[in-house]
């Protein structure tokens, strides 16, 4: 009756280890993906900043692009691409967006130092 019932349960084993590859596998995947949104999230905020900043330089005389076409080129050299730009003086907002279609974007400001800001 024992060995009837071992005999039953043959290559269990190996259907438990298949299945914890399985999951190891699926368990890379997701951290891979992870992985791929925060290098892809650094790489947009790297390009907003940049972008903006050479935007500021654009308004602020320094460049005789227009401010927001020189955002655009300077996002698209680091693998993204500008949503909004905007002006208030020589204050330029950008938006950008991953390149790739991934769904990450960051938000950058740049612009002259703040006459009223008390730094003592």
């Amino acid at each position: 009756m024992i060995a009837a019932r071992l005999a039953s349960e043959r290559g269990a084993g190996a259907v438990l280890a298949l299945a914890i590859v399985a999951a190891a596998v699926v368990a890379a995947g997701v951290t891979l993906g992870a992985c791929g949104l925060v290098v892809a999230s650094a790489r947009v905020d790297a390009a907003a900043d940049a972008a903006a900043l050479s935007a500021a330089d654009a308004a602020a005389g320094w460049a005789s692009d227009d401010p927001c076409t020189r955002a655009g080129m300077v996002a698209a050299a680091n693998g993204a691409t500008v949503v909004a730009c905007s002006l208030e003086g020589l204050t330029a907002t950008i938006v950008a967006a991953d390149a790739g279609g991934l769904p990450v974007r960051a938000t950058a400001v740049a612009g002259p130092p703040d006459e009223e800001r008390d730094d003592g």
